[in-house]
């Protein structure tokens, strides 16, 4: 086993990845949502469960909140109460798509009562921002249509630009607007922030503190995620990932688990474009099903990260750019594979252990007896979810 460099190693030793509040309640499909013993009953139980994947990996040490499915009396408490887990509060997630007079739009409504009433719910989401000390507002909206005809595609357009207009007016002056998009679902006909594109063509219009959020698993099949990427990176519009996976259409899988090749070439646009460890680039999971449980899904999926971006970073530059001028295209090829097919695991445990770290974070966690103990004094109360 040979040990990962010296340089590798300082660059990871700087790796975050933010976790998702949401992630620790109960989750489902489209049909239903399961429960599962210990789940998280408030807020300030997810907090505590998220602190226990940074326990083990070192690699999480902020938890994006989700409102109003974390609404609570005092968020200066909730504050408190994360920092003393040895952890921080990060994004601020708007929700627009559960409520009755959402059916047909939120920001996009033609309706000038819905739409403000969206509007001053992300009002009142940049007032938690300044409770928490967050600088990310981050929006993904469940806004198009499903027929033709339907709804004037323009009008929506121009609808959403203003009310991102008078949101992004509203921010501090440390505070960023993060737009997600998404090609599909629930809109089928057309979505009104689909693409990368569109976020950007938005975003842009807003101004400097205005950026794109990509998803990995929000792109039609066959997508070159790392081509977009590297186009955010290079018009410096990219402010943060959600990480995960998708086979067929949704998006809520464990980073890494269809495509772990994809989320290698990901990264390698990442460390090239200078987005690693950049605080301008945040990076955050957004995952949540419903068969895995919940703290070890997050282990492994903050560690198929740790391990592509130790790969990524192994690429020979120097090789791979004296092959690309060459137009050697099989050489250039082989120089990413060697690098992808190069097993950091066992580098990685030893590094792990000299940090004081265990080796194997997710058989430590298994160990731990936390799981029973949460499974045995969370009784009562309503399990957190979609919703609540």
């Amino acid at each position: 086993m040979a040990p990962l460099p010296p340089d590798v190693l300082a660059t990871l030793e700087g790796q975050g990845i933010e976790l998702p509040s949401w992630a620790f309640g109960n989750s489902g499909t489209r049909f239903r949502v399961f429960g599962t013993p210990g789940t998280p009953r408030d807020p300030f139980e997810k907090i505590a469960d998220a602190a226990q994947v940074h326990r083990y990996t070192a690699l999480a040490p902020s938890v994006a909140l989700h409102i109003p499915w974390d609404l609570v009396d005092d968020f200066g408490a909730l504050r408190r109460h994360t920092e003393d887990l040895g952890v921080t509060l990060g994004t601020i997630n708007s929700n627009t798509f559960q409520d009755e007079d959402y059916k047909f739009g939120a920001l996009t409504h033609h309706d000038d009562r819905i739409r403000q009433k969206a509007i001053d719910h992300h009002y009142a989401c940049i007032d938690v921002m300044h409770a928490t000390g967050s600088r990310d507002l981050k929006i993904w909206l469940a806004e198009g249509s499903n027929y033709p005809g339907q709804n004037d595609l323009r009008a929506r357009q121009d609808r959403l630009q203003d009310s991102l207009q008078q949101i992004y007016a509203r921010l501090g002056d440390e505070q960023r607007l993060v737009l997600e998009y998404k090609f599909f679902e629930p809109a089928f006909y057309h979505t009104d922030v689909p693409d990368w594109g569109t976020s950007y063509a938005q975003v842009a219009a807003l101004g400097e503190r205005a950026m794109v959020c990509l998803d990995t698993g929000h792109h039609a099949p066959g997508t070159n995620i790392e081509f977009i990427v590297m186009q955010l990176l290079r018009l410096g519009k990219l402010g943060s990932f959600d990480f995960n996976s998708r086979f067929y259409a949704d998006d809520d899988l464990i980073v890494g688990a269809a495509d772990p090749f994809q989320l290698f070439r990901i990264l390698f646009e990442v460390i090239r474009g200078g987005g690693l460890n950049n605080p301008d680039v945040a990076f955050m999971l957004d995952q949540c099903h419903n068969i895995e449980n919940k703290i070890p899904g997050q282990i492994r999926s903050v560690l198929n990260v740790q391990e592509m971006t130790a790969r990524a970073l192994l690429v020979d530059h120097e090789a791979l750019d004296a092959a690309q001028s060459a137009n050697d295209v099989l050489g250039a090829n082989a120089v990413l594979m060697d690098a992808f097919y190069t097993d950091a695991r066992p580098a990685l445990a030893q590094w792990r252990e000299s940090r004081g770290l265990p080796a194997d974070p997710m058989a430590a966690y298994a160990a731990s007896g936390y799981q029973q103990r949460i499974a045995a004094d969370r009784v009562g109360g309503t399990q957190a979810g979609w919703g609540a």
